[in-house]
């Protein structure tokens, strides 16, 4: 819609990764480069982590892109696989053919051949594991079995690790130590600060074939900076809603309030509040409807509409307390209403050290289904301790299902431990009220 306003070839700030759009500022592009040289000098496995929306994924297309011809890539992106399970999505995604009742001995043999033939033709062959903060500690066990295939003097298979900072966390267990262990090395993609952001629009911009002066302004930039915490994927979506906010204004300079009704329009959980700027909204709205679009961008602006008021000092006003999930059970239409309810006020309300045990992932599109589940999970625990976000998974709308909340990693795995058996079936894993938030704020 603003392509042409901004001579732009193509949008510059699309979320989905486009290896032409990899910045290497923020020290994206030295990790890129230590990355390749660990991965051709056969270093061990290697770990990636960051926060959801810093970037890991466009740096795991990169470096697919980055590895030389004679390197061979496999992708693990589906965290909830079994331990049974993952050797034959491995032989899958080589395109060997084995039987699907084939043992587990038999799977490793196959695999063991396969790799040792890519070595004899001078080929490596690495692993990438995405989201691996998800993955069950015992798949994760087995893939690093997977590291003991070798020949005399070399690795046959590489391993690379990519994962949200719970990883870290799961990584400290006892029960995996010896793959934290076998980690040759470690490396962090760290949010942007306000000099990276300025670099990243800019160069974003350029890439999709702007040529003028720079179009964000200095103010602009940082409230970027204020409201995207630094993490790439908020940068692109206030980036993109505020590029469109000037061009119903007709106008090609970014300023500081484009970008805040962008952020407020994104209603990302995290951001520092602020008083609301004047911005002349209302113009702005008939605006819109004369040039024939009001339809489709109101929701650019309806949150912005009305300036919150300040807050008021901490002192002034004593805490509000916590609804009881029994208040909420009143209000709510049914059981999921109640747990969405009840876990909105959780996570607004609790430390984000808190930990709680992610017992299940089901697709929004039935939502029956998850009555059914919570209804059964009720059976066996208490339902009050049952929160229920909403999230995506595979880019699809989801919902989480987590238990229990609990101060620490150490309190939650002994809670783990007493989980019924049909819910230790389901490979429960710890999670941070923070790192759900950040999951959050991520799928709006």
């Amino acid at each position: 819609m603003y392509y042409e306003h901004f001579g732009l070839s193509q949008p510059p700030f699309k979320i989905t990764p486009n290896t032409a759009f990899f910045f290497p500022g923020g020290n994206r592009g030295p990790i890129l480069d230590a990355l390749v040289y660990a991965i051709t000098q056969g270093e061990g496995i290697i770990k990636v982590t960051g926060e959801v929306g810093s970037g890991k994924t466009m740096l795991c297309r990169m470096l697919e892109a980055s590895l030389p011809d004679t390197v061979e890539t496999i992708y693990l992106a589906n965290p909830s696989v079994e331990p049974g399970e993952i050797l034959h999505a491995i032989a899958f995604d080589m395109h060997l053919d084995i039987p699907k009742d084939a043992s587990r001995q038999q799977v490793m043999q196959l695999l063991q051949a396969y790799l040792v033939q890519r070595h004899a033709e001078g080929k490596q062959v690495v692993i990438f594991v995405e989201e691996a903060q998800a993955t069950p500690i015992a798949t994760l066990e087995e893939i690093r079995l997977l590291s003991n295939l070798e020949t005399q003097h070399h690795k046959l298979l590489q391993i690379v690790l990519f994962g949200q900072p719970e990883l870290d966390e799961i990584l400290a267990e006892p029960a995996i130590r010896q793959l934290k262990e076998r980690i040759t090395h470690s490396f962090r993609l760290d949010p942007f600060n306000t000099t990276d952001i300025r670099a990243y629009l800019d160069f974003r911009m350029r890439q999709a074939g702007y040529k003028g002066p720079d179009v964000f302004s200095v103010g602009a930039v940082r409230e970027i900076a204020r409201a995207s915490i630094g993490l790439t994927r908020r940068v692109n979506i206030i980036a993109d809603k505020a590029l469109l906010a000037a061009y119903t204004e007709q106008k090609h300079d970014i300023s500081a309030r484009h970008v805040f009704a962008a952020a407020q329009d994104s209603e990302f959980t995290d951001i520092v509040p602020r008083k609301l700027w004047g911005l002349g909204l209302a113009a702005i709205g008939l605006l819109l409807l004369g040039i024939g679009i009001g339809i489709a961008l109101p929701p650019l602006f309806k949150s912005a509409s009305v300036p919150p008021p300040a807050p008021a000092p901490a002192a002034a006003v004593p805490a509000t307390p916590v609804p009881q999930p029994t208040a909420i059970a009143e209000q709510a239409k049914d059981i999921v209403d109640t747990r969405l309810a009840a876990t909105e006020q959780w996570l607004a309300n609790t430390p984000p050290e808190t930990v709680g045990i992610h017992v299940q992932l089901l697709g929004a599109g039935d939502r029956k289904r998850l009555e059914n589940y919570l209804a059964e999970l009720g059976k066996s625990v208490d339902i009050a301790q049952v929160f229920v976000y909403r999230t995506k998974a595979s880019g699809k709308p989801a919902y989480s299902v987590i238990y229990g909340s609990y101060p620490n990693r150490a309190a939650a795995n002994a809670a783990l431990a007493q989980l019924p058996a049909k819910l230790q079936a389901q490979r429960p894993y710890l999670r941070t009220v923070q790192g759900m938030r950040a999951e959050i704020g991520a799928a709006r």
